[in-house]
């Protein structure tokens, strides 16, 4: 009989996943247990046991995802995968391949096969990647094909699914007339709401969620459900569509804990630094307190090419106030498909935000290595300070750039280095 992590922990049985996860957390594993029975953690893990275990939500590690995936324009499968060893080298936790390229099934057999972290799609993608083949238009897409691709992503080991089952027909309708911005910024979001305006019927993930729920089950597949309505401007930050959104998955997140469903929300992409706090203290009275997935948020929209600092700093904010698993933001975000540079930088920013919210949040292995840190930098020890540091390559090739003979200094102060004047004195 199928289990997932959900049931067991119901039932108070410990999996391999749940004593990896506990180990590598440093937290007690029926402690674990409990925390996983009470849908404040995940374990996005697909039955098919092809990636390593990542545990999400209260008293775990802020955790990183990584974007990539082909596009109809760029379709390079070597480089996508090079992107996603590169995530993973950097420290990436988890990766979401959003392509809408060619040979969906290939490319994601390709990306499984280079790495092992947990691995997140976006089923509608390939749905509209069908229905246009079909040359039909997004709007004329078959509910059925939605379904189908869901399910042959479970078959093949997905362990995650953005799936936008909150924009219902009452919402498009409301939407109309909220005077937004930017409207609908999520590509996703855009599919399911053009779709319920041009056939005038309702969300099939909606109405048809049981059996979402059924095939979640089956495969222990992690519900991610999309923020489909997400601000992408500062100024639709906390709007109506957005707050009704975060009540309609509310009511979602409480089936799918009552089925034994894993599930996560995820959450706004743009908004002021004031409001960030609340939004997150919202979503885990709303939503029972499952965790909260968040893209960024960016906090100010006037910096292209340095949206993945615009993102950290929301980031930082939102993991400090609840928020668990953090989305990065490359400086290509609303500009181009991003480069290995891109990736790397996005992965090293969203790493950095992590961290630090960590450190707010008493987490003793963040205050641990931050203490070791400060010890090697008390001690002149530039090599471990290397290897402690997020990118071990960059303050590596800064320090060699000095071409210094004395290691008891840098070339930004010389000889009068205040640690090295008053070592041993204070």
């Amino acid at each position: 009989m199928i289990l997932t992590q959900k049931s067991e922990a119901k039932k108070g049985n410990i999996t391999p996943e749940m004593e990896y996860v506990a180990e590598y957390e440093n937290i007690d594993v029926n402690k674990l247990v409990k925390l996983i029975d009470k849908g404040l953690v995940v374990i996005p893990k697909n039955i098919s046991g092809h990636s390593k275990p990542c545990g999400i939500g209260e008293g775990l590690k802020t955790k990183v995802n990584a974007n990539i995936g082909s596009s109809s324009k760029i379709d390079d499968l070597d480089l996508e995968i090079d992107k996603a060893k590169l995530a993973q080298e950097y420290g990436a936790d988890a990766l979401m391949d959003l392509s809408t390229g060619s040979d969906l099934k290939l490319f994601r057999k390709k990306i499984m096969d280079a790495v092992d972290l947990c691995i997140g799609t976006v089923p509608i993608y390939e749905a509209g990647v069908v229905t246009l083949a079909k040359n039909r238009e997004i709007v004329d897409m078959d509910p059925d094909d939605i379904f189908r691709a869901i399910e042959n992503q479970a078959k093949e080991g997905v362990d995650f699914m953005t799936l936008h089952c909150g924009i219902t027909r009452d919402l498009v309708e409301k939407l109309k007339s909220a005077g937004r911005m930017m409207g609908i910024v999520s590509r996703g979001g855009t599919f399911m709401a053009s779709w319920i305006n041009h056939n005038e019927m309702e969300n099939p993930l909606y109405e048809n969620y049981d059996y979402l729920l059924e095939m979640a089950y089956e495969y222990d597949i992690t519900l991610s459900l999309g923020d489909g309505l997400r601000p992408g401007c500062l100024a639709d930050a906390s709007d109506i569509p957005q707050i009704q959104e975060l009540v309609n998955l509310g009511g979602l997140v409480k089936r799918a804990q009552d089925a034994d469903v894993q599930v996560m929300v995820e959450g706004p992409g743009h908004m002021p630094l004031n409001q960030i706090k609340a939004n997150m203290e919202i979503q885990k009275i709303v939503c029972h307190g499952a965790p909260f997935y968040v893209l960024g948020p960016l906090v100010t929209d006037i910096a292209p090419g340095y949206d993945h600092i615009t993102g950290a700093i929301g980031g930082a904010i939102a993991a400090t106030a609840g928020a668990s698993f953090l989305c990065y933001v490359t400086p290509a975000e609303h500009l181009s498909l991003p480069s290995l540079e891109d990736v790397k930088d996005g992965v090293v920013a969203s790493k950095i935000a992590a961290e630090a919210a960590d450190v707010a949040k008493g987490l003793p292995q963040a205050w641990e290595r931050e203490r070791t840190m400060a010890k090697a930098r008390r001690e002149f020890d530039w090599e471990r300070q290397f290897n402690l540091a997020i990118d071990r390559s960059k303050p590596r090739k800064y320090r060699e750039k000095c071409e210094l003979d004395d290691d008891e200094m840098c070339a930004m102060c010389g000889e009068y280095c205040a640690v090295k004047i008053a070592k041993g004195d204070f």
